[in-house]
């Protein structure tokens, strides 16, 4: 007996993740949580099969993975088709949210940095970590 699943099946698991991930915005989440929300969806998704496809999202620009602590699970976000490798990104180490930051100064660094030191800085691992203005307000 061939128990083979038609090709559409990994491609419909992937729509699923990437819609999930669409859903959520900017906020971000782990591959568990992904697979506790299609757990309680009762979408026969397993979490093996969700780090498969994060990972090919990541590879093909659609979700960032990025990790807040040292020893934490990686987080995953939707960018939503932007051109995250073109800025900055700001981290909020209290709520957790990623601000996109575009700005002539931080890309004067860059370029220094390409110029004079001969290193080409990996824009889609470039995060500042810190509070955001909501979070350092309160404090």
């Amino acid at each position: 007996m061939n128990d083979k699943r038609p090709a559409s099946y990994n491609t419909q698991q992937r729509k699923l993740i990437l819609d999930y991930m669409a859903v959520l915005g900017d906020n971000h989440v782990t591959a568990g949580q992904i697979a506790r929300h299609f757990e309680h969806e009762d979408a026969a998704i397993g979490q093996t099969t969700i780090y498969r496809h994060l990972e090919k999202l990541v590879n093909d620009g659609r979700i960032r993975k990025y990790f807040l602590n040292e020893g934490d699970s990686a987080c995953y976000q939707y960018i939503d088709n932007k051109d995250c490798q073109g800025h900055f990104h700001l981290k909020c180490e209290k709520c957790g949210k990623l601000i996109h930051l575009d700005c002539d100064l931080l890309n004067e660094i860059q370029e220094h940095v390409l110029n004079k030191h001969n290193f080409q800085i990996n824009m889609l691992k470039m995060v500042f970590y810190g509070k955001c203005k909501e979070c350092f307000s309160g404090d």
